[in-house]
């Protein structure tokens, strides 16, 4: 007998399998169209690009901020403040940038004005001028009080171009202003705005209060600390220093050590290292023993510890604090204004005497004794 074979089965497909492999043959067939269609140029050329609109003339307040900072730049210099690390392993000494702000060119001579955080605890110093040149710098003086210093390159004349200097005693709320730096390190940078107030007080990195400070609106960002804040007629105000900003950047309010704090200032660390404070010949308690001293009198002012011989207080006829043959302690004259500026504390006061030069007559008022006198002191 013969075995039967049954035939072989076949095994239906999947709808669901087919519908698939149809859907993905027919967006293969779309997507190649397209790009053959995009290959052929079916869908027409590129559109013409739009005509471009003449620009005009520039406005003249346009017109003339460029040509302030044209004019400027120029005297505008990037300071890096390097420190010297020595290699852990192979015990080479090596330069790390620890920080950079800006500055500007003085005179003729080399002479760079900046701010004394700029330069505080520097290994050594780079400034870089606008054409990119590069010069060490070395420091010829410092006044941390007024948060200033001057340093020294070594650069043909022809690349040094001193600023124009101006006044800021004359400023006035409003009046337009231009901050030009290397604000993180970005290379000569403009900023606008106006003077926002003046007569402000900020505190340098000695805690002594710096008077006269300018607040503006115009962006100070880190790395524009030291760079001149200009006029409209592109003269040195004043010197940005600091900004009041949580976050560190700016938020509208900066602030500049006005200029004639500056043109005091820097021309005695160009030529002593450091600033010559005229003296009336007095000492004085520390900020806090002096309050005390005052308050138990009920009055204001600065208490005269001592009075030096042989100098202008002393010639005056100033008192300090004496103790009596039966050991009764007396207190001293209490300044309570010079000129026409009221006197509330020791700071307030030096800041007061450092405006003046050796040879100025001051008239101070001051109390003595529970009664208001005066008395006319030559400074020294």
């Amino acid at each position: 007998m013969y075995e039967t074979i049954p035939p072989p089965q076949t095994h239906p497909s999947h709808p669901r399998r087919s519908l698939g492999r149809m859907v993905i043959a027919v967006l293969l067939g779309i997507l190649c169209g397209i790009v053959l269609l995009r290959f052929l140029g079916y869908f027409g050329p590129p559109p013409e690009p739009r005509a471009i609109t003449p620009r005009g003339d520039l406005m003249q307040a346009e017109k003339t901020t460029i040509e302030l900072f044209e004019n400027a730049a120029p005297s505008v210099v990037n300071i890096t403040n390097v420190a010297l690390r020595r290699d852990r392993w192979r015990l080479n000494v090596m330069e790390i940038p620890q920080g950079a702000g800006s500055g500007f060119i003085w005179d003729g001579s080399g002479h760079v004005v900046t701010n004394y955080h700029v330069i505080h605890g520097a290994n050594a110093l780079r400034v870089t001028l606008s054409d990119q040149s590069r010069y060490n710098a070395t420091v010829v003086g410092s006044e941390p009080d007024k948060d200033l210093a001057v340093l020294k390159i070594n650069a043909p004349a022809d690349k040094l171009s001193a600023i124009p200097i101006g006044t800021s005693h004359d400023l006035r709320v409003g009046q337009a202003v231009f901050a030009i730096g290397n604000p993180f390190g970005l290379d000569h940078t403009l900023t606008t705005g106006v003077v926002s107030a003046l007569g402000r007080t900020i505190q340098s990195m000695t805690q002594r209060t710096i008077d006269d400070v300018i607040q503006i609106d115009a962006a100070i960002n880190p790395g524009n600390s030291g760079g001149p804040l200009l006029d409209s007629a592109g003269r040195l105000i004043g010197v940005n220093t600091a900004i009041y900003s949580p976050s560190g950047s700016s938020a509208g309010i900066g602030f500049a050590v006005p200029v004639d704090t500056v043109s005091r200032v820097v021309p005695q660390l160009i030529a002593h290292g450091q600033t010559v404070r005229p003296r009336m010949g007095i000492s004085l308690p520390s900020e806090r023993i002096n309050a005390q001293l005052v308050a138990r009198l009920g009055v204001k002012g600065v208490m005269i510890a001592d009075v030096e011989e042989g100098f202008g207080a002393a010639a005056a006829g100033l008192r300090g604090i004496r103790q009596t043959p039966e050991g009764d302690i007396l207190p001293g004259d209490v300044i309570q204004k010079i000129d026409d500026r009221n006197i509330d504390s020791i700071d307030g006061l030096l800041n007061v005497i450092e405006k003046h030069k050796a040879g100025d007559t001051v008239k101070v008022t001051f109390l003595r004794d529970g009664k208001t006198q005066t008395a006319d002191v030559v400074l020294q």
